[in-house]
C-alpha cells in the first residue's frame, strides 16, 4: 500500500484495521509512505509505531513532485487524499510521470492522479494489477482549464477509471470544497484471484450526494448503512464473489445483486462517457430518482389536490381580509 502524500499515516492505520478486520494479521501489508511536512512526517513515523505498524517514509521529508523517494515501487494498492486544487507545486515539464499530459502549474490535482498511475503495479497472467483509490475536489470530474479535460479523456480512453463517488458536502472540518472518490484500476480485465468480473470499457457512477446525516450545522457524516450501500454496490458491478453473499452469474457479475438504480448508479460504457464530453460527474449519469407511486388513481388524487387548493384560496383570502382590518385600526388604511 502506498500513499504519497500520506500526512500523519491515517490511511495506513485504517488499512491495518480493515486487513484485521478481514482475518489477517498487522504485517500482511508493506507499506510505503512519503510526506513533505517534517512535523506531520514525524507524526506518521510515530502514529504507526505506536500501533506496532512497520512502514518505509524514506530516509527523510521530501516533496514527491521535486524528489520522489519510491522511484522504482509499483504498489497493489495506492490509498490518498492529496492537497486539493493546490496550485503552489513543482512541475517538470519532460517528467517521466506525465503519460497522459502535462499537468497545469497552477493545479496539481492531475499531477497527483498521474502519479498515482504512474506507482501501480502492472497487470500480469492472472492478475489485473495495482488499484488506486482517492479524494479530489469536484472540479477534476469537469474541469477543461489548461488541457485539464484533455489528460481526463486521456485516462478514460485507457479503460483507467473503474468507478466515480460523488459525495456529499461538509464531510471535512478543514474545507468546504465538496469532493469526490476516484477509483482507478491498471487492468478491468476478469481477475479469478480477487474474484472480478470482465468490466473493460465500463465505469461506475454512484452520486452519494443526498447521503449522509447533519451532526451539527455545517458538519455531515456518512452513516454505517451509507457506507455499507456504497461499497456493497461498487463491489456488486465489480463481481466480487463475496457480493451479497451470492457466486457471480454470466460474466462474473450477478444480476440479482448489481442493478442500475436511477438517482444513485450507473454502469456506463466508455461510449456514453465520450458521449458527456468526457466529463465523470456522476450525475449526469444516474438519471433522476424514481418517485414513489402512492397508489392513489390520478382521476381520484386530481380533484381531490383541486379541492385542497381552493380550500387553501379560501384561507388565504380570508387572512388578507384579516390583514387588511387590522392595518385600517391602525391608521394604514388605503
Amino acid at each position: 500500500i502506498y500513499d504519497p502524500c500520506c500526512g500523519s499515516g491515517g490511511m495506513f492505520v485504517q488499512s491495518e484495521k480493515f486487513v484485521e478486520a478481514h482475518g489477517g494479521k498487522i504485517g500482511d501489508i508493506a507499506i510505503y509512505g512519503q510526506e513533505s511536512n517534517p512535523t506531520t512526517r514525524r507524526l506518521a513515523v510515530m502514529n504507526l509505531a505506536l500501533r506496532g505498524i512497520e512502514a518505509d517514509f524514506g530516509p527523510e521529508h521530501a516533496d514527491t513532485f521535486r524528489r520522489d523517494l519510491h522511484p522504482d515501487l509499483r504498489a497493489d494498492y495506492v490509498l490518498a487524499n492529496p492537497p486539493f486544487n493546490d496550485s503552489d507545486w513543482f512541475r517538470k515539464d519532460d517528467d517521466v510521470r506525465w503519460q497522459y499530459g502535462v499537468p497545469p502549474r497552477g493545479n496539481a490535482n492531475f499531477a497527483w492522479v498521474q502519479h498515482f498511475i504512474h506507482h501501480l503495479a502492472p497487470a500480469a497472467p492472472g492478475s489485473s494489477g495495482g488499484m488506486a483509490g482517492f479524494v479530489l475536489a469536484n472540479g477534476s470530474m469537469s474541469s477543461n482549464q489548461s488541457g485539464e479535460g484533455t489528460i481526463r479523456q486521456a485516462l478514460i480512453e485507457a479503460d483507467l477509471v473503474d468507478c466515480m463517488v460523488a459525495l456529499p458536502g461538509q464531510l471535512f472540518y478543514s474545507t468546504q470544497i465538496p469532493v469526490c472518490l476516484w477509483f482507478l484500476a491498471k487492468s478491468k480485465a476478469a481477475d479469478a484471484k480477487r474474484g472480478f468480473r470482465e468490466r473493460r470499457k465500463q465505469t461506475l457512477f454512484i452520486d452519494a450526494r443526498k447521503m449522509g446525516t447533519l451532526i451539527d450545522r455545517v458538519h455531515r457524516e456518512l452513516t454505517e448503512a451509507d457506507n455499507a450501500k456504497i461499497v456493497n454496490t461498487y463491489h456488486a458491478w465489480r463481481g466480487d464473489v463475496v457480493a451479497g453473499g451470492a457466486d457471480p452469474g454470466p460474466n462474473g457479475l450477478n444480476a440479482a445483486v448489481y442493478n442500475d438504480i436511477p438517482g444513485f448508479c450507473k454502469s456506463a460504457t466508455t461510449k456514453e462517457i465520450s458521449s458527456h464530453g468526457y466529463v465523470l460527474t456522476p450525475g449526469r449519469f444516474v438519471g433522476a430518482e424514481e418517485a414513489e407511486d402512492d397508489g392513489e388513481p390520478f382521476e381520484k388524487k386530481m380533484p381531490r389536490l383541486v379541492g385542497e387548493l381552493r380550500a387553501q384560496f379560501a384561507e388565504s383570502a380570508k387572512l388578507e381580509q384579516a390583514i387588511k382590518e387590522n392595518l385600517e385600526r391602525l391608521g394604514y388604511a388605503g
